[in-house]
């Protein structure tokens, strides 16, 4: 379980690709620090377990094909960025919200408006996905534990949500400097998934 805060920004150092699945070398000294064997680390919000550790800053990872295929983790190269979190601690604050690591779905950036303070992305939202997203509650999007401050779509458009993006936010994640078509994982809160799971068997 993560939190979706997001404790270093890393870098993919080495993509080894074969058929139908991927291992990844990433870069990222903090989370790297106490990690071992099988522990579970958040990649731009999916969860990945831990191979090896290379040179006391790195690890390895190997990404299967469905989750290439679900996720913007295909896309990824050598000197991409990525956010990454370590595993929830039993005993540490919960600062976002709960965050499985399992990706719902992705979506794309469809517009950036900054403003003095803060900065209002819209991200466009898969129909499967939007009856999930309500305004004021939490999504998690490529890692990142942000609150929907906007909601609307159309036919032509499709469905889409905005979040606000502090200062802090902009400068310590990716989504900072996603560019408008930019493609970001998704992850909307599991709370509303068991409710209507428990809706349908009533």
């Amino acid at each position: 379980m993560f939190t979706g805060i997001v404790e270093e920004l890393g870098e993919i150092v080495a993509a080894d690709r074969s058929a139908g699945s991927a291992r990844l070398t990433i870069r990222g000294k903090l989370v790297t620090s106490d990690a071992g064997h099988g522990d579970s680390i958040a990649v731009n919000g999916v969860c990945l377990t831990v191979v090896d550790i290379v040179d006391g800053d790195s690890f390895t990872t190997d990404v299967m094909g469905e989750t290439l295929d679900r996720s913007s983790l295909g896309g990824l190269d050598v000197g991409s960025r990525v956010n990454l979190e370590r595993a929830a601690a039993v005993n540490s604050r919960l600062g976002g919200h709960i965050v499985q690591g399992h990706v719902d779905g992705t979506g794309a950036v469809v517009s950036r408006d900054p403003q003095e303070n803060w900065e209002v992305v819209r991200i466009s939202l898969p129909e499967n996905l939007a009856r999930y997203v309500v305004a004021k509650g939490s999504i998690t999007v490529d890692g990142i534990s942000l609150t929907v401050s906007g909601l609307g779509g159309d036919a032509a458009s499709g469905d889409w949500f905005e979040v606000s993006l502090i200062p802090t936010t902009r400068e310590l994640t990716t989504l900072g400097a996603a560019p408008v078509g930019a493609i970001v994982n998704l992850e909307v809160d599991v709370i509303a998934k068991y409710v209507e799971r428990l809706q349908q068997r009533g």
